[in-house]
Formats: C-alpha cells, structure tokens, sequence
C-alpha cells in the first residue's frame, strides 16, 4: 500500500473514532406518568395498555386502548383491575 494511502485510512480511522462516541443515540424519551385517569384519558381516551392486554369486564371490553408498554409501566398504578390497561374507558 502507498505511503498516501495509508496517510489517509489513518486518519480515516482516527476521525471515526472520534466521532463515533457522538453518533451513540439518544435514550427514548421517558413516557409520561399522569396524575389520575383524568388527565391520561384527556391524552387516551380509552386508556393505555399493555402488549396482548385484554380487559377484564362483565360488559362490553374496551379494545382500542392504546398499547404503548412504556407509557403502560409509568401509570400502572392506575390500572385498578390488574388487566394491563390503565384508565380504560368505552
């Protein structure tokens, strides 16, 4: 390989390396804990659930809950019946 070449894979690799660190992604934005059911159903209307969620209900159960796991585990403790939605609502 020619002096030249090698001149500028090296300074190929040190320029990469000393980018890469910057190019690291950035973490998700952390999802929203709301206050009460209020003032999540102002966002979702039908609630927030789990992935696979079913709700437990004696009537009509409530399918178009938004699933979104993250959002689900930041207000888990709204979900008064365990089922893996949070505040939802027909």
């Amino acid at each position: 390989m020619s002096g030249s070449r090698k001149t500028v894979l090296g300074l190929v690799a040190a320029a990469s390396m000393a980018i890469a660190p910057l190019m690291v992604a950035a973490p998700a934005s952390a999802a929203t804990d709301y206050a009460n059911c209020a003032a999540l159903n102002a966002d979702y209307p039908h609630g927030a659930g789990e992935p696979g969620a079913v709700d437990s209900t004696s009537g009509t159960p409530v399918t178009n809950f938004t699933v979104d796991q993250a959002l689900y585990d930041a207000n888990d403790e709204s979900d008064r019946d365990k089922d893996g939605i949070a505040c939802e609502q027909n």
